[in-house]
């Protein structure tokens, strides 16, 4: 495709247009040449018929000459008109645009043309546009998933509940057991909810102390020894026992560790085994020999409700991980491959 010259009007389609075909027209400079000739005309006419009313014959002013001028008058008019109909159209558009916002149809776009500070506006009025657009499908993909995660441990505890209370099942530890587990995991979900509610509004308050990394580890690792022996998998712990103290959250960093090291849990083998280590000045390393991450779910991990099609999760522990070490200023990592494992690494 030719590029136009460097002289050639911004916003102009290049090459011309054949004129006459359905929603084209000359181009705007020649529109603009074609203005000044017969604003150069209507000057010189209106100049002529002026001269000829004042220093025509006998003083008195021939017909001939009162006919330009309303011709030049009204030219003048249909000039004045079309400035202020191209000033309003693109100001028209915006308020039609803006109302149609209003009402929730957050597509609507405003054509960018019209001059450089009108172009700036329709460009600025397009990208928020956009924006609200991609966050209003966000919010239902949201609404969507949660009312998902939700449904299925209510319908354990229903369903359980009925049918003890019609006498199926005796009401006895074992039949009460799957509503216990389903309402753990609905204070886990509301308790997700809740921490990504306060990230986002930018309201997660961290009461950050003086805190033993390797300490703090250990403790959890040794809470979740438990669920890694009951599927067999090894867990095992690298920390100095000489680290340094850094201000974090321990509650909130606690979380982190608890949520990579169920996911690791979860996806790894029986046999397999989940390395914790702790390295200065203030990294937490958890490496499994699982399953790893498919290609395709990789780059969305740390999206909410992201997860592959065998887990069993809720998809929100990696995100919520990810937003409690990014509001203590550092960073998490992730590096998997199908059948080699993943490793998860906190740098604060």
């Amino acid at each position: 495709m030719r590029r136009p010259p460097p002289w050639w009007p911004e916003g102009e389609p290049f090459p011309y247009r054949r004129w006459g075909r359905r929603g084209y027209g000359p181009p705007q400079f020649v529109r603009w040449i074609g203005c000044f000739f017969l604003s150069v005309v209507g000057v010189a006419v209106f100049t002529g018929a002026l001269a000829g009313a004042v220093f025509g014959r006998g003083g008195n002013v021939h017909p001939f000459f009162v006919f330009p001028i309303f011709v030049v008058l009204a030219l003048i008019a249909i000039a004045v008109i079309g400035g202020l109909r191209r000033i309003s159209r693109p100001m028209n558009n915006l308020i039609d645009a803006a109302r149609r916002i209003e009402s929730g149809d957050y597509s609507a776009q405003v054509p960018e043309w019209g001059s450089a500070d009108i172009r700036s506006v329709a460009r600025a009025f397009n990208s928020m546009s956009a924006r609200l657009k991609t966050i209003d499908e966000q919010r239902r993909s949201f609404l969507a998933d949660v009312t998902h995660e939700l449904r299925t441990p209510l319908s354990v505890i229903r369903g359980q509940a009925e049918a003890i209370s019609d006498g199926v099942y005796p009401a006895d530890a074992a039949h009460l057991a799957p509503i216990l587990d389903a309402t753990q995991a609905l204070d886990r979900l509301v308790e997700d909810l809740r921490t990504l509610v306060l990230t986002d509004a930018g309201n997660l308050v961290l009461h950050k102390e003086p805190t033993d990394l390797g300490v703090l580890v250990r403790e959890t690792v040794e809470s979740f020894r438990p669920q890694a022996e009951a599927k067999g998998v090894s867990l095992a712990v690298e920390a100095a026992d000489d680290m340094p103290t850094v201000e974090v959250d321990p509650g909130r960093i606690r979380q982190v560790i608890g949520n990579l090291l169920s996911n690791a849990i979860r996806h790894t083998p029986s046999g397999g085994s989940v390395k914790v280590a702790v390295g200065a000045p203030a990294t937490i390393t958890v490496t499994d020999t699982g399953e790893g991450i498919p290609p395709d779910v990789l780059p969305h991990v740390f999206e909410r409700f992201a997860k592959g099609a065998n887990s069993t999760g809720s998809g929100l522990g990696l995100a919520i991980a990810h937003d409690i070490v990014r509001a203590h200023g550092g960073r998490l990592t992730i590096d998997s491959a199908p059948g080699k494992g993943t490793a998860a690494q906190v740098a604060i």
